[in-house]
């Protein structure tokens, strides 16, 4: 079948694991630093020193190749290096939120049948929970902050925020990671690199159309090939002495595919951050002068409020990229004269994609910008637009589902063989076609255009909420009658959720019924998803075959928001 896409450069993709690409660096630049954290840098040979340690250890405790490891992290060093062993034993990673509630990180722990989670010390009391309440033995590795700061600010650490945490891990199970790394000694034998295009590397999570959440299965070439691809869509030499601030966490493909993985496979250094506060954002920006920068329109807009970047210089500034959410057209203008205001030769370019193919895989290109558009598939990618629900192409400017296929197209979705036929489909060309489940078109130049998601979804701070698994949770309680979970527009979030409530007859709606069902939410749904409003009502909105018209109460909610924000200005 035709795919409308203009011809791009052929990429050659090694069949290396990621450990391997990296490796290849370190032979190549082994005293450029391949990561910074607070200051402390670490260089690409000693990178490899810590992977081949850490691969030592979990070999050392038992773990070969197929078995499964939850990483449950923010952007630290023991992530990546984690990351990296377990990939260099052929081991698979299980990256999951470390804000996700108690019984999700059971859900993730049964499902990928981990037999190891490496988390924070601030997060084990809630990870020590959830593998309590798992089907299966799982031992739990314990990071702490101060081991990877340098020596003053260790201490400092230590004797402040490191103090509240100093009796965990606290369980026959459990480790600390310092421990555990005690068990690389030299005298491990490790096996040798396996390249496997399709075996699964590493496991992210999207939500599921039945509200639970789908592990998505992905390998070294998905990784190496979106990487590859990226480097080549960006357009700009990125290599040794160039940074990144790897603000996007490594649990999500953006960021561990693009903010970690494509820096790294080119030799440049990621500033890592393990979370995201705008002034200290503005700060690492003025001190640290990095080449570039990636991250959801949420951080972008913040950046234009912050009152430290006022006067700074972003001269430093070769690439600024957003993805995880659409960037409105008026968003990008804001974003655009900021730059321009402080120096910056650059604009700020928006890219699309889905866990399904680890990040990105379209990019507006460096110097052009076609309004609306999320530009041009990467390398090897072909995109195409079909009317929903068949096989039929259709022609340019006419919208429809946009599906592609790639290198970077995952496996698959972990023990879910019915939703993987349903996503991955073969076509009348004999190829295998990621259904994307977006609405969109293409015009005659292959520029790609996103309109709207089909299946109902809510994008938050550039992570995915899936009101389905709200509903079904507010719905578990016993004074709901049924409930419906919204996104409402807002300036900073992009959404917010919103549950609207109605409750059976002889129950009332006040604060403590509110309270009462937030601590249910908490239980089981990741902070970031939990309503910001719950408003109770005696009767929802339906459909004319009865469904609860959950558009009709956006439009309302999202009028009522805009007329206050009117009334604000």
């Amino acid at each position: 079948m035709s795919t409308n896409n203009t011809a791009k450069k052929h990429l050659d993709y090694p069949r290396l694991t990621m450990f391997q690409m990296i490796q290849r660096m370190a032979e190549q630049y082994p005293n450029y630093p391949a990561y910074e954290f607070f200051g402390k840098k670490t260089t690409y040979r000693q990178f490899v020193g810590k992977i081949e340690r850490a691969a030592r250890a979990f070999t050392s405790m038992g773990i070969r190749r197929g078995d499964a490891v939850t990483i449950c992290m923010p952007n630290t060093p023991q992530a990546l290096d984690c990351f990296y062993a377990l990939n260099r034993i052929g081991a698979i990673c299980n990256m999951v939120h470390p804000l996700s509630a108690q019984k999700e990180i059971t859900f993730f722990l049964d499902i990928s049948d981990s037999r190891m989670i490496l988390t924070m010390d601030m997060f084990y009391e809630k990870v020590d929970a959830a593998v309590k309440e798992a089907d299966h033995p799982v031992t739990i590795l314990t990071a702490r902050m101060q081991d990877e700061l340098d020596m003053i600010k260790g201490i400092g650490f230590a004797f402040t925020q490191g103090r509240k945490f100093r009796k965990f891990p606290n369980t026959g199970y459990g480790m600390l990671w310092r421990e555990f790394l005690a068990k690389g000694v030299p005298s491990v034998r490790l096996p040798e690199p396996v390249y496997n295009p399709k075996a699964t590397a590493a496991i992210l999570y999207s939500g599921g159309t039945s509200g639970k959440p789908k592990g998505i299965c992905l390998s070294d070439q998905n990784f190496n090939a979106t990487a590859l691809q990226a480097t080549e869509s960006i357009q700009q030499p990125l290599g040794p002495g160039d940074t990144m601030l790897s603000c996007m966490p490594v649990f999500h493909g953006f960021g561990l595919g693009i903010n970690i993985h494509t820096i790294l496979i080119n030799g440049a250094e990621c500033i890592l951050m393990p979370s995201f506060n705008g002034k200290s954002y503005a700060e690492m920006l003025i001190k640290k002068k990095p080449n570039f920068i990636a991250g959801v329109p949420t951080i972008f807009e913040a950046l234009l409020h912050i009152e430290e970047l006022k006067d700074a210089d972003l001269s430093c500034l070769k690439g600024m990229f957003c993805g995880g959410d659409a960037l409105s057209v008026e968003l990008k203008k804001k974003v655009d004269e900021f730059l321009k205001e402080h120096n910056a030769t650059i604009q700020v370019r928006e890219g699309y994609g889905l866990t399904e193919c680890v990040t990105a895989s379209c990019l507006t290109p460096r110097d052009t910008y076609r309004e609306n558009s999320i530009g041009l598939p990467f390398p090897d990618t072909e995109y195409c637009i079909v009317r929903p629900g068949t096989d039929e192409e259709l022609p340019p400017m006419e919208e429809g589902e946009i599906i592609l296929r790639g290198p970077s197209v995952m496996i698959g979705y972990l023990n879910n063989p019915e939703e993987t036929a349903q996503t991955l489909r073969k076509m009348p060309d004999g190829h295998t076609w990621l259904f994307t489940g977006d609405l969109g078109y293409m015009d005659k130049d292959g520029y790609v255009y996103f309109k709207q998601r089909i299946k109902r979804m809510i994008i938050t701070n550039g992570y995915n909420v899936y009101p389905g698994q709200i509903e079904n949770i507010i719905d578990s309680c016993e004074e709901v009658a049924y409930s419906c979970v919204i996104g409402v527009k807002d300036p900073r979030r992009m959404q917010r959720v919103k549950a609207f409530v109605v409750l059976k007859p002889g129950y009332t709606g006040d604060q403590e019924m509110k309270n009462k069902i937030n601590d249910v939410l908490s239980m089981h749904v990741a902070k970031y998803a939990l309503p910001r409003e719950i408003e109770f009502r005696s009767d929802l909105p339906k459909t004319l075959v009865g469904k609860v018209a959950y558009r009709k109460l956006e439009e309302e909610a999202n009028a009522e928001a805009a007329k206050m924000e009117e009334t604000a200005a």
